[in-house]
């Protein structure tokens, strides 16, 4: 519950969202027992997935991109006076959406899982570059920038003692590396203290938001079900979205808004403020989340940046996600689905009666917001290990970020990077250790060869569609 509360909260506020939400708290989360901890964050997700709708809804802010498809039909239902209903909708169709991804979860991940028990190194090595390359190609602008800040990603995560020679790489006679940088300093600097930066140099600091308070009904939860085909078909697309790496709720929040409107009847004026519009895209985005987690715990790929941190807290509380975490701690995986479903029950029930309070939030002005959520970077990163050297980290990878900001490199590969480059030499070490004709134990095993073959095709792809993209760029210019 506390989790959906925060993830409501970090994702009403424009600027923050449910990856904000999850980099802040990791430090707490850490702290608890692994179920506990996973809850806490999983909910966090589930609720910051949610939260942006209601900003969008009042201000006509999305105050996460998930919710960017919700102003559509949210934000002419509350002109409308129809605010209360259309919050209420989004929060039960998210819910629901949830829900649903959660029962494709508990079916899914373990069938994927047992699948991938018979995976030796090389389907490892393969899988890890799969994953690493369907962030990078779906992260959104330049395909060599992507490239660039994955790459960046893997150099991180050499940093530190090498686990097959024990030799001390990059740590220039420094002994706080000699474990590398620790996750967490990185991720808060990149996201979170580069954000304030930018936001710190926006315009009205000290605006307070005009917004009304609303109070949304249980009976929203009967408007809902007015639709329920639409919600069943769009938390469908929301997981199938959420299970490709990379795909993510913004993509499928808006095709599942698409499909309704194609699907609607004339008299329900999609854009003017239809409630099925908001059932379409609510139920998706969070049914998306249901999804990510499929092979971000059965194979260990993250879908995004957020399933991205919730793999590096697992790593953190001494779990390995995959196949191996099926089979020797399923008592855990279990614990991890129950709090997932348990919190897309708790969404229902506080998003409904605490929607005033979220609401009022919404009145903070940035220039009271943004030092308490340094504050927050600052303690959350110092209390990891009391290490004076982790703020350092914090601060010098918030400065990479702002400039990786500046000059629109993504920051997401770099994450994955640095949470699959283990994963990824480990194994391709042991696989070439094991060959005896190089590089072609890779195309021997043929899981491991179709794996390759999707990355030739993913790369290949981008590529076409990088020429294309320019094509048509210099089209225009003429």
């Amino acid at each position: 519950m506390a989790g959906i509360l925060i993830g409501l909260l970090v994702g009403a506020m424009p600027g923050l969202g449910p990856l904000m939400g999850i980099i802040l708290l990791l430090p707490v989360a850490i702290s608890l027992p692994p179920i506990a901890a996973m809850g806490f964050l999983i909910a966090i997700f589930v609720g910051g997935s949610c939260g942006g709708s209601i900003s969008a809804i009042l201000l006509r802010i999305p105050g996460t991109p998930l919710a960017a498809a919700t102003l559509y039909d949210g934000y002419p239902m509350a002109q409308k006076g129809r605010a209360s209903d259309a919050i209420g909708i989004a929060i039960t169709s998210s819910a629901i959406g949830g829900l649903i991804g959660g029962i494709v979860l508990i079916l899914a991940a373990p069938i994927l899982a047992r699948f991938a028990s018979g995976f030796a190194p090389p389907e490892y090595a393969m899988l890890a570059i799969t994953g690493l390359f369907a962030i990078v190609i779906i992260s959104g602008g330049s395909l060599i920038k992507g490239l660039i800040s994955g790459c960046f990603g893997l150099l991180l995560a050499t940093i530190g003692t090498d686990e097959f020679s024990t030799g001390y790489r990059f740590t220039f006679g420094s002994h706080n590396m000699l474990n590398g940088f620790h996750i967490v300093a990185v991720v808060v600097g990149l996201f979170a203290i580069s954000e304030m930066a930018f936001q710190a140099l926006g315009k009205n600091l000290l605006t307070k938001p005009d917004v009304k308070v609303v109070r949304p009904g249980f009976k929203s939860i009967i408007l809902t079900f007015r639709h329920w085909v639409n919600l069943i078909r769009s938390s469908v697309i929301g997981v199938f979205f959420g299970a490709l790496p990379g795909a993510g709720g913004v993509i499928s929040s808006f095709t599942s808004y698409a499909i309704a409107k194609a699907w609607s009847k004339p008299e329900e004026k999609y854009g003017e403020g239809a409630e099925g519009g908001v059932v379409a895209t609510e139920g998706a985005n969070n049914a998306t989340v249901g999804g990510t987690l499929v092979p971000t715990l059965a194979l260990g790929i993250p879908g995004d940046a957020s399933s991205a941190m919730l793999l590096g807290a697992l790593l953190i509380l001494g779990f390995v996600p995959g196949p191996v975490l099926f089979e020797q701690q399923p008592e855990i995986v279990g614990g991890i689905f129950l709090v997932y479903l348990a919190s897309n029950v708790f969404l229902l029930i506080a998003g409904i009666l605490l929607t005033p309070l979220f609401v009022y939030v919404l009145r903070i002005p940035k220039f009271y917001l943004i030092p308490v959520v340094l504050l927050l970077c600052s303690i959350g990163t110092f209390a990891l290990q009391a290490s004076v050297f982790d703020l350092k980290v914090m601060l010098g990878f918030g400065l990479i970020g702002i400039l990786f900001r500046a000059t629109q490199f993504p920051l997401s590969p770099i994450v994955i990077g640095i949470i699959l480059g283990p994963i990824l030499e480990n194994n391709l070490r042991r696989a070439l250790l094991i060959s005896r004709d190089g590089y072609w134990i890779f195309l021997d095993r043929s899981v491991s060869a179709v794996l390759v073959s999707i990355n030739v095709i993913l790369i290949l792809g981008a590529l076409v569609y990088a020429y294309r993209k320019r094509k048509q760029r210099s089209a225009t210019d003429r």
